[in-house]
């Protein structure tokens, strides 16, 4: 029974990692959890390092996910803005706590802790 229950947990974890999967999504998640709504350009600021075409790419897997919703706006330019869906905010104690650990192991690593 335990190696059964074992095998579910690694494959909601596998579940779990495949929508979340890659260097740009959870700080892309992070972002929009953080300011609640968020534009395009706003996010590419965030994340330094990341292309336009790559953050368009996470974007459209996120909302295919159902964890984002994109909103054109009637605005000239066009303005676009993510929000996080109920269900992407429930990723926020994930996040939470993803970070803390994040902080906590850079103190390791770098010797200030």
């Amino acid at each position: 029974m335990e190696s059964i229950c074992h095998k579910a947990e690694i494959m909601a974890i596998h579940d779990a990692m495949d929508v979340l999967n890659g260097k740009w999504k959870i700080s892309i998640i992070s972002s929009i959890c953080y300011y609640n709504k968020r534009r395009f350009s706003d996010i590419l600021n965030d994340l330094k390092g990341i292309s336009n075409k790559m953050l368009s790419k996470e974007l459209k897997e996120l909302e295919m996910n159902k964890l984002i919703t994109r909103t054109v706006m009637n605005t000239q330019p066009v303005t676009v803005e993510y929000n996080l869906t109920q269900y992407g905010k429930s990723l926020q104690v994930i996040i939470d706590d993803l970070a803390r650990w994040g902080a906590e192991h850079r103190k390791v690593i770098t010797g200030k802790g």
